[in-house]
């Protein structure tokens, strides 16, 4: 497996730069679609998990983010369900992201239409 740091070990600043994640994701995985990347050390509170899984990882190693939380055992039931719904956002996929507005709702019933 393949480890990328989000940050710093021992921080708690995030995942600083996604576009590392995803050229790890897209060089191990091109090849081997199971070769595993667990995000490892940075990783803060939640939403940096979330981040994480929603980038295609395999998973997040956590050790500082959850002993020095005010409540370890609230963050990791909060990192545990941020892994869950990352991952099933990955799966998902996600609509593209786009420089303009672009109308998603039907026209009909509109008033004035």
């Amino acid at each position: 497996s393949v480890m990328p740091a989000g940050s710093p070990i021992g921080s708690g600043q995030g995942i600083l730069n996604p576009n590392n994640i995803r050229i790890c994701l897209e060089y191990l995985k091109d090849s081997d679609l199971d070769y595993p990347v667990i995000v490892d050390a940075g990783v803060g509170t939640a939403s940096d998990v979330a981040i994480a899984m929603e980038l295609g990882c395999d998973g997040v190693l956590l050790n500082t983010g959850i002993a020095s939380a005010k409540d370890a055992f609230g963050m990791a039931q909060a990192m545990s369900l941020a892994c869950r719904a990352g991952r099933l956002a990955y799966l998902s996929g996600r609509i593209p992201k786009k420089l303009y507005a672009t109308a998603s709702s039907p026209e009909q019933g509109v008033i004035g239409t």
